[in-house]
């Protein structure tokens, strides 16, 4: 095979031609579906008289092919592997052609293909030159016009873009239903959905007076479990009126459940396609943080109809203009409905996790690559969670009432357009006046930042000072780095008060909390007035994506967890404090030597518990330890087995300490009200499961109980999946089959709620995980070509570490081996399950070698160029 080639944004062009208007007619067949395709073409301006028309196209069968209605002759053109090439055209024309495509045979589930018996589309990135031959690159935008034919029984159902204008019956049993678009959009956006689906159907009436319809189409067994997703859909068509004044502007709103689909969800123009699992909720298939990311993703999609459909990106490097944004506005409206410091935490919490990692290993890139080989692989937290944090970063810079003068003019400026990071930045400039010239390296800089700071309180002279210190490591392409604009809010808490202190910078009154700029490699900032000596609280509501480095002392940690007015800060001095005395066991497990509780985190704990508190969601995230993956990003080199010992040892040792209380917290937060996913029942239900998960470390009696009274209520899923995972995870084997075995013979019918079944088995931390694996790998509610089960299967057990990275190698080889089979059923799912290998770098010895020798062995197969340009990284 030969080499993947890169694509550099340095090379980017115009199309030489551009598509005003698509004509398409699907006659669908599940081995033979034809296409049509009737595009109006004309010449861009920018390129010469001509050029011949480029087309993309993949795994087409051409059966005819005319321009302006002349059939052309083979000498009039050229087929490959990538697409078709028409060496004369005029300068405005109709190209007409007609293919043959296999739905059925298309296990990578890019452009049309089968699920279940329903067909249905995923064309980001590049899916729809799988469909027809068309430029499909982002800044291509016509109107649509979509023709589909189906069997009227089989397929009674036939959706597509846009409203449906035309509907009739035809000989032979089948029928068709004609759509059409009128905002021209990207090949990308566009979408198609035929099967025998079922309704739930509601209206919104949009600001101006507008009526819309909002349906969700499902399989008939689950038309219960869509109330959540449509009243989501409804409050964040609210919210993006009230905070962003965008309205919807189709008079049809419409989501299909679809099992087989390789992403989360797809915002197609008026025709948003939804894997199952970010759509179905109810109660006893569902839990509560379920429930929240289908709202989460709901709005996410929706308001990509302004923030990525309306206004789209020039080309794939500008992936994070629509993704970046459009995660800051969920986030945001995520934060508005449900607790803003849980949120800010949670997403936080998983960003430093994940993220963080993916800046610190070879695949690291930055939020607007130079090149790629192939874009499904930079769908990546960089692209999406830190393009968020960057968004984020404007509008606390600008404010939000310039900020959104910035949005207001960015939508007016660019609709219908595809434009680039550098419109969306130079709209919140000229809006604010500022010079967001050094701000744009974010953009273009991989790593993560790191920030040494010191401080020192002069008693003489009442002035806190403050010396900050910025550094981004070397990363794969970019071995220097420049400094960046970096915006960081603080507080200083006195030490006699409890309080946050009057803030005066360069004779300036700053109240209590303020934003300072970090714009060199080093500065120095002389807080005056400080009436007391000062512990500071730095990087409030994570300001900046940045690692934050001070020398607090363990007493420091438990005063700010104590009086921090920041919630974030507070949760993050609790996590701080809980490193120190985990760095300490991992170092005592290391060398042998008895491990011994820090008794001021033991305290610090009690007087949480102790605490009254308005926010018991808040309450349940600071008495949550670090996971096992954070505190691994915290080591130069990961050593699995003493990480698992020192956080088991703090777990059981704080369960022990504080029994009672935590006794008294699960008793205090039962309930036997009918479940809402609403926030106040939310978090109740965290606190106490909280609770169930210290009561249950010791695993006494009496813990045990009542995780199987819990189990056995059966009130929600929230409830019994937890209570469950503790049985399941626990070292009674007695109490944990049973359990097992019940939930798997009530859910047996449900796909989703067997998702569930398989993650909780293969994360146990008992050794016969990777059995279970095997196991369950010939399950029948179990396949490959579903990257839900993938996910779900060999996901979750690639993120047990203590039995995926055994000492045998034999986790690391189960994951090159499901690599291999799935580089030939979808690559685009095999490129994403290989990243815990990736990272072989990061672990000691024998493992490091263990993990390299599996990237080896699939390099040495015949690679997708999806696998085959994570791979080569890797192994770099």
């Amino acid at each position: 095979m030969s080499e993947p080639q890169p694509t550099y944004l340095s090379d980017y062009r115009p199309p030489a031609y551009r598509v005003t208007h698509t004509e398409l007619t699907f006659d669908l067949d599940p081995s033979a579906t034809r296409v049509k395709a009737r595009l109006h073409l004309e010449r861009h301006p920018e390129h010469e008289p001509g050029a011949a028309l480029e087309l993309d196209g993949e795994q087409l069968t051409l059966k005819a092919i005319a321009i302006d209605g002349q059939p052309l002759d083979e000498d009039e053109y050229a087929l490959t592997d990538t697409g078709l090439r028409v060496h004369r055209v005029p300068q405005r024309f109709l190209l007409d052609t007609e293919v043959n495509i296999a739905p059925e045979a298309n296990t990578a589930l890019e452009g049309l293909y089968l699920s279940n018996g329903m067909y249905c589309t995923q064309c980001e990135a590049e899916g729809f030159r799988r469909i027809t031959y068309y430029p499909d690159r982002p800044d291509v935008m016509a109107t649509f016009s979509t023709t589909v034919i189906g069997d009227a029984v089989q397929l009674p159902i036939l959706l597509s873009n846009g409203n449906p204008v035309e509907r009739g019956e035809l000989p032979g049993g089948r029928h068709f239903v004609t759509w059409d678009d009128p905002h021209p959009k990207p090949s990308y956006l566009f979408a198609l959905v035929a099967g025998d689906l079922k309704k739930v159907e509601d209206g919104f009436t949009t600001m101006s007076g507008r009526d819309v319809t909002l349906q969700i189409w499902v399989e008939e067994e689950n038309l219960d479990k869509t109330d959540h997703a449509m009243a989501s859909l409804k409050r964040a068509m609210q919210w993006d009126e009230e905070t962003y004044a965008r309205e919807y502007d189709l008079d049809l709103f419409m989501i299909v459940a679809v099992n087989d689909f390789n992403m989360g969800a797809m915002e197609n123009k008026g025709l948003n396609i939804f894997n199952s699992a970010a759509v179905l909720t109810h109660p006893h298939t569902a839990t509560d943080a379920a429930f929240q990311q289908v709202e989460g993703i709901v709005a996410h999609e929706y308001f990509h109809n302004w923030s990525g459909n309306r206004v789209t990106c020039r080309d794939w490097f500008q992936l994070s203009l629509k993704e970046g944004f459009t995660v800051f506005r969920d986030q945001c409206f995520s934060a508005d409905t449900n607790s803003a410091p849980v949120k800010r935490i949670q997403d936080v919490s998983f960003f430093r996790t994940a993220q963080f990692a993916e800046d610190a290993g070879p695949t690291a890139h930055p939020i607007r690559p130079d090149h790629y080989i192939e874009i499904t692989n930079f769908y990546t937290l960089t692209i999406y969670e830190k393009g968020a944090q960057v968004v984020r970063m404007l509008s606390n810079l600008l404010g939000w009432e310039a900020f959104r003068r910035g949005s207001d003019l960015y939508f007016e400026r660019y609709d219908g357009q595809a434009v680039t990071i550098e419109d969306f930045v130079g709209c919140m400039a000229e809006v604010s006046g500022l010079d967001l010239s050094q701000f744009m390296r974010w953009y273009s800089q991989a790593g993560t930042p790191e920030i040494d700071t010191q401080g020192e309180y002069d008693y003489a002279k009442c002035e806190y000072r403050l010396v900050l210190r910025q550094r981004t490591p070397a990363t794969p392409g970019q071995p220097d780095k420049l400094p960046l604009h970096i915006p960081l809010r603080l507080g200083l808490v006195g030490t006699k008060s409890g309080r946050d202190l009057p803030l005066t910078l360069d004779g300036e009154s700053l109240g209590s909390d303020t934003v300072i700029h970090l714009r060199e490699e080093e500065q120095e900032f002389v807080f005056t007035d400080v009436s007391e000596a000062p512990v500071p609280s730095l990087l409030r509501g994570f300001s900046a994506p940045v690692k934050l480095r001070f020398p607090y002392g363990r007493e420091d940690l438990a005063f700010l967890l104590q009086h921090d007015s920041d919630d974030f800060n507070r949760w993050d001095a609790g996590q701080r404090l809980a490193m120190l005395a985990l760095e300490d066991l991992i170092a005592a497990h290391r060398n042998g030597v008895e491990k011994v509780m820090d008794t001021r985190v033991v305290e610090a704990f009690r007087g949480l518990l102790a605490t009254e508190t308005d926010d018991k969601a808040v309450l349940a995230e600071m008495l949550t330890l670090p996971t096992e993956a954070y505190i691994a990003e915290q080591q130069a080199l990961v050593d699995v087995d003493a990480i698992h010992a020192a956080r088991e040892f703090v777990k059981q040792s704080l369960a022990a300490a504080l029994r009672d209380d935590f006794l008294r917290l699960f008793e205090e937060n039962r309930s036997d009200a009918a479940y809402a996913p609403e926030p106040e029942q939310i978090a109740q239900r965290s606190l106490k499961n909280v609770a169930l998960a210290y009561l249950m470390a010791i695993e006494d009696d009496q813990g045990i109980e009542l995780a199987r009274t819990q189990f056995a209520a059966d009130h929600n899923m929230t409830d019994v999946r937890h209570a469950l995972t503790l049985l399941v995870h626990s070292s009674r084997t007695d109490i944990a089959e049973p359990a097992l075995k019940a939930f798997g013979e009530a859910w047996a019918h449900d796909p989703l709620v067997m998702d569930q079944w398989f993650s909780i088995q293969v994360t146990r931390p008992q050794p016969d995980a990777l059995e279970r694996v095997k196991f369950l790998m010939d399950h029948p509610a179990f396949s490959l070509k579903n990257p839900n089960k993938v996910r779900a299967l060999i996901g979750a057990f690639a993120q047990n570490r203590v039995n995926f990275h055994r000492l045998d190698g034999a986790g690391y080889r189960l994951l090159a081996d499901v690599v291999i089979t799935l580089n030939q059923l979808n690559p685009e799912i095999a490129a994403r399950i290989i990243t815990p290998l990736t990272r072989w770098q990061r672990f000691e010895e024998p493992r490091q070698e263990l993990m390299k020798a599996e990237l080896e062995r699939i390099r040495a197969e015949e690679l997708s160029p999806n696998v085959y340009e994570v791979v080569e990284k890797a192994l770099a």
